[in-house]
C-alpha cells in the first residue's frame, strides 16, 4: 500500500499504542494506517458525509462534526496525539483550532501547504492568477482554503503562542527542492509538518 510521504512521516511520531484524535480525517487512510502499524486507539472528526462513509468502510471510528465549532466534546489532554492534515488552513480560525488541538491533546502533528513555495510565487507573478498547482488543485473560487499560510507564518504563530516544535519536516517533490527545501522550507517546500507540544 502506497501512502502519502506526510502520512508516512506522521506515523513516525505517533507513539504504539496511544490515544490519538484525527480531526478533518478525510476517508480514515491515517488513522487505518496507526491501528494497523501502532495498534492505536484512534478517533476521526469529519464533516463531509461522503467521507464518513469511507471511513467507516475503513473501520475508522468516526464523529460527524464542524471543527470551527471547537472541540468542547473533549476533556483536557484525554488524547496522547491530535492530528490535523491538509486543514488547517481551510479553518475559520486556525489559531484557535490549534489552542484546541493542544488543549486535548498532549501533543498535535498538523501539516499545510506551504504558500511561500517559490512556485507558487513564480506562477502569480508570471501568470498574474492565484496559482494552481498539484498541491492547490482549486481555483481561487472553489478553493476550501481561507487561511493561506507560509513556513514562516506558522513559525511566528508558535513563537507567538509559546508553542513548542518538537520536530518539523518538510515536503517537496520536484528537485533541487528536495534537495535544498531544508535549508530555505519557506522557499522550497511544498508542504510543512509540524509535531507539537505547549
Amino acid at each position: 500500500m502506497t501512502i502519502r510521504i506526510d502520512l508516512d512521516i506522521i506515523q513516525q511520531w505517533i507513539k504504539p499504542c496511544s490515544r490519538v484524535l484525527d480531526l478533518g480525517c478525510g476517508d480514515g487512510a491515517l488513522l487505518k494506517l496507526l491501528k494497523q502499524q501502532k495498534q492505536v486507539e484512534g478517533y476521526g472528526l469529519e464533516i463531509d458525509p461522503d467521507k464518513i462513509t469511507a471511513c467507516i468502510a475503513n473501520g475508522v471510528n468516526v464523529l460527524e462534526t464542524d471543527l470551527d465549532q471547537g472541540l468542547t466534546q473533549f476533556a483536557d489532554k484525554s488524547f496522547d496525539t491530535v492530528v490535523m492534515t491538509q486543514a488547517l488552513q481551510a479553518m475559520r480560525y486556525p489559531h484557535l483550532v490549534l489552542d484546541e488541538m493542544l488543549r486535548v491533546g498532549q501533543e498535535c502533528v498538523v501539516t499545510f501547504p506551504n504558500f511561500g513555495n517559490w512556485r507558487a510565487r513564480f506562477y502569480l507573478l508570471t501568470h498574474g492568477r492565484m496559482p494552481v498547482t498539484k498541491q492547490l488543485t482549486y481555483q481561487w473560487y472553489d478553493t476550501p482554503n481561507i487561511h493561506f499560510c507560509t513556513v514562516n507564518d506558522f513559525e511566528a504563530l508558535c513563537t507567538e503562542k509559546h508553542i513548542r516544535v518538537l520536530h518539523r519536516e518538510f515536503v517537496a517533490s520536484h528537485q533541487p527542492d528536495q534537495q535544498i527545501k531544508g535549508i530555505w522550507p519557506n522557499l522550497f517546500s511544498e508542504t510543512a509538518i509540524y509535531h507539537l507540544s505547549k
